[in-house]
């Protein structure tokens, strides 16, 4: 019974993020425990107050498409689209056209990209990211980018990855 009202949620959970979510319904069929603990970590995953939806969902992509070159990246730009962030600007950010970006997305941008990278540039991308947005804006920006890590690396752990595919930026 729980498990298929929890497969249920999977399914409109699909629809909602245009991409298929086969892994979590092994997680489901395999161990409802698991599943729940998996759950509770979804609450984090599109944790903002502070910070405005463009540089949230920005980092986010940065984040996943570091990780990830399939569906997860497509989740990313979907979950952008219904919050509002323009089409134009996630295909500026998908074609690295950082020149065509505005300030706070691109410091958002180069922000996640030296944190993922260890690049030596953190601090200094860190102190505009809490000047703009404080501590509380920077925490949501680690948050955000930290929790895109986790789909990917559950989906390739369990054997569901896909290849490579290109992202569609619906208008």
């Amino acid at each position: 019974m729980i498990r298929r009202i929890l497969l249920g949620r999977i399914a409109a959970a699909e629809k909602h993020l245009g991409v298929p979510l086969d892994y979590c319904r092994f997680i489901i069929r395999t161990s409802l425990r698991a599943s729940f603990k998996f759950a509770k970590f979804l609450g984090v995953d599109e944790y903002h107050r502070v910070l405005p939806a463009g540089p949230f969902y920005v980092a986010r992509i940065v984040a996943t498409r570091h990780e990830d070159c399939g569906t997860c990246v497509q989740i990313a730009v979907n979950q952008a689209r219904k919050a509002g962030v323009p089409a134009e600007l996630l295909r500026a950010v998908l074609d690295g056209k950082l020149d065509a970006l505005p300030e706070e997305v691109t410091e958002a941008y180069r922000f996640a990209e030296a944190v993922l990278t260890a690049n030596g540039e953190e601090d200094a991308w860190r102190a505009r990211v809490r000047l703009r947005y404080g501590d509380e804006g920077l925490i949501e920006m680690a948050l955000a980018i930290a929790t895109c890590r986790v789909f990917p690396t559950i989906k390739r752990a369990l054997g569901y990855a896909v290849s490579c595919s290109a992202v569609a930026v619906q208008v």
